[in-house]
């Protein structure tokens, strides 16, 4: 079993950033697959960027490349995503979630994934 604690986002001005946390428990492994999502009311969950718990690999949504920034520090078993340059339309509930799978080319897909992260807001006022 992974649990997934989140933390940070909230409130900042267009053009800011912010940086959310998402600490796990239980057994993750080298090739396991930590992703983050998004989703504002009444659309889908959307897809923002994933990274292997190895860090060998990295991806990112067209939407947010160059904007954010996936890490991890395996000695406090802690994903990190750093967002900067924020827009309005970044305003989101956004998500952590980890599939123990490894990775894949369905790594966009929010399905894969089997531990999810309570969600944090992060609102973008302009």
């Amino acid at each position: 079993q992974v649990q997934l604690v989140e933390s940070g986002g909230g409130l900042v001005q267009a053009g800011g950033s912010l940086r959310l946390s998402c600490a796990a428990s239980g057994r993750i492994f080298s090739n396991s697959v930590m992703g983050w999502f998004r989703q504002a009311p009444g659309k889908e969950r959307e897809f923002v960027g994933a990274t292997t718990w190895s860090g060998s690999i990295k991806k990112y949504a067209e939407s947010v490349k160059g904007r954010c920034t996936i890490s991890r520090d395996n000695a406090k078993n802690t994903g990190y995503l750093q967002m900067d340059s924020l827009k309005p339309e970044d305003t989101d509930v956004y998500y952590c979630a980890v599939d123990l799978g490894g990775w894949s080319t369905r790594f966009t897909l929010k399905d894969v994934y089997e531990y999810w992260g309570q969600g944090r807001q992060v609102t973008v006022s302009s």
